[in-house]
């Protein structure tokens, strides 16, 4: 008999009974029925129950061991009765009748509850990770992440044809957008790697070193603020690069892998391929963000037009400075009470609006404070845009357009929340396409590059040259599923005249190219391929399909939101002697340096 188990503690079955059997576990639970103990015994599998009866020499003891105290019992498999059956367990037909026990480790008190699931503080749960992980909620989302990951290396590598590649850890740090976590070289004082924000240049070069399709559970580091779908530290990415590709290859892709990704983890209903296709624009104005939640049945509209010339003047001023109105129109709502709508005004101004309009669709016309100041026509043609009849409301937002779109998009989710209009019981996918390639930065008023900048411009070198740059559009597409966006990716721009010129618009002249990205220009100009890919976010994926919101709960052992490690206790200081070998000193918080 092994040393430890025969079994697992969710393997026994009713085929086994009459067996002798030897379990390990943590003490789950223990429960003294007249003098009868009955201990739950948990592995990482399930549940059995064993039973130790009072004749037993250490039945004195059992009672002495806490709750996640490891032990190893050794007895026969017997049945329950058929009132003792336990239909929640799989094991809940039998029982172990122990008749030896041994002690493999004592507990402490615990710092929280490892048997139910319930709310604690998040510091607490991450300096005593290891019993948290215990607990069944984030113990099966660990599991339910490492399936999810041996299937999507499953459908691309033994289905679709992509080959495995791990890119460097240690590289030089680039201008991707967020800050990079640095790491000082003993062997060139002065000189620093930085930590990849992705694989980018890497799995480029590896396209133009003549391998076809490239993929990697890529891990990645960002000195980012957290939230609650961003960790502050590394995260992972199911990265993808295919040679030869066109935007639509690879969108076949990626549809082949979540359509039967997700299908394989969840009963709910999984929108079909092709997803939808959305260009950016038509996404900031009909929902407020280039991540929308499909599932809200509402859509805002762009009503400037009517108001240039309104005798509402609030409208009127707005949209002659330059700014926008936008409608949003909800059916059936227009019975609700006033607080309803107070509510909603509210909500606005918190989020930096200056209130919230409505009218309200009746029988007897329309209801709303500012009714009067709108002519008939005006009324009329509202209705007749979004087909209202009564009981239908609309409501208004008039800013400059891109806080119009923020703020309408933020009131219709909130929309959404209040009146159930999300469906829980489907996961809708889209593609946000056309991204433009570059965006003015409001604080210095240049431009720069608005999404990834190793991407084609639509149209080439001549869109490059010949228009306005910020109506350049990019090959460049992001993939969003229930209002999360799952991923960034492009059709990368493969020629080294129109990376330059590309580069030179967003303010980078060509020996800052050459000293950040000399590599890459000169793969390509050995012949580059034309290539594209995506790196669809590891945790977002197993986040919605666990139906979870936070990235710390599909995470084993991730940093806290002030980026520590509370268990092992990173970021810590370390010794003068390291610091000496790396040349490095410490100069002390708010003391300046240099002249």
């Amino acid at each position: 008999m092994h040393r430890y188990r025969t079994h697992n503690c969710a393997e026994l079955r009713k085929t086994n009974v009459g067996e002798e059997a030897r379990l390990s576990g943590w003490v789950h639970r223990v429960r003294d029925h007249g003098g009868i103990i009955f201990v739950d015994l948990r592995d990482s599998h399930g549940i059995t129950q064993v039973v130790v009866h009072p004749e037993r020499e250490f039945h004195g003891g059992i009672e002495h061991w806490r709750v996640e105290s490891v032990l190893c019992f050794t007895g026969m498999v017997v049945a329950r009765s058929p009132e003792t059956v336990n239909p929640r367990l799989a094991t809940g037909e039998i029982e172990l009748d122990a008749r030896e026990m041994e002690l493999l480790n004592d507990c402490q008190v615990l710092p929280f509850s490892v048997a139910q699931d319930d709310d604690c503080d998040e510091n607490l749960r991450l300096r005593y990770r290891f019993l948290d992980l215990r607990r069944e909620g984030l113990h099966q989302r660990i599991l339910l992440r490492s399936r999810v990951i041996r299937s999507i290396r499953r459908i691309l590598g033994d289905d679709l044809g992509f080959t495995e590649f791990q890119t460097p850890i240690l590289t030089n740090s680039s201008p991707e957008g967020a800050r990079d976590f640095l790491v000082p070289s003993r062997l060139h004082p002065g000189k620093f790697y930085a930590l990849p924000q992705a694989p980018q240049l890497f799995k480029q070069l590896l396209m133009i070193s003549g391998f076809d399709r490239y993929f990697q559970i890529a891990p990645c580091f960002r000195d980012e603020d957290a939230r609650a779908d961003r960790s502050p530290g590394e995260f992972y990415q199911v990265d993808l690069e295919m040679a030869y590709a066109t935007q639509e290859d690879v969108f076949a892709v990626v549809e082949q892998l979540f359509s039967r990704l997700f299908p394989e983890f969840t009963d709910k209903a999984v929108s079909p391929a092709p997803f939808r296709r959305i260009p950016y624009r038509e996404a900031m104005l009909k929902y407020g963000t280039d991540k929308p939640d499909l599932r809200i049945p509402i859509e805002i509209q762009d009503v400037s037009d009517l108001f240039g010339d309104s005798d509402f003047n609030a409208f009127r001023q707005v949209v002659r400075g330059g700014g926008v109105v936008r409608a949003i129109p909800v059916r059936g709502i227009a019975d609700r009470p006033r607080s309803f709508f107070d509510q909603l005004i509210e909500f606005t101004r918190e989020r930096g609006g200056k209130g919230l309009a409505y009218l309200l669709w009746s029988e007897g016309g329309v209801k709303s404070p500012i009714a009067k100041f709108f002519s008939q026509e005006t009324l009329e043609e509202l209705r007749r845009r979004s087909d209202l009849g009564a009981g239908d409301a609309m409501f208004f937002v008039a800013d400059q357009e891109n806080r119009a779109a923020r703020l309408a998009g933020e009131v219709r989710h909130h929309l959404g929340d209040l009146l159930g209009m999300r469906d829980g019981d489907r996961f809708e996918f889209c593609w946000i396409v056309d991204y433009p390639l570059f965006e003015l930065n409001e604080e210095t008023g240049k431009i720069d590059f608005s999404h990834n900048p190793f991407s084609l411009p639509q149209g080439g070198m001549e869109a490059l040259t010949e228009l306005n740059p910020l109506e350049v559009l990019g090959w460049q597409y992001d993939l969003v599923c229930n209002g999360v966006e799952f991923s960034s990716g492009a059709i990368r721009n493969h020629r080294p005249d129109i990376m330059l010129k590309a580069f030179a618009i967003a303010g980078y002249g060509e020996a800052v190219v050459e000293e950040k990205f000399g590599g890459l220009l000169r793969a390509f100009r050995f012949g580059a391929p034309p290539h594209g890919g995506i790196a669809p976010g590891l945790e977002r994926i197993v986040m919605l399909l666990a139906g979870c919101r936070n990235i710390r709960e599909v995470t084993a052992f991730p940093l806290n939101q002030n980026a520590q490690d509370l268990l092992l206790g990173a970021p810590s200081q370390v010794e003068e002697r390291q610091l000496r070998e790396l040349r490095l000193k410490l100069v002390p918080p708010g003391k300046r340096t240099g002249g």
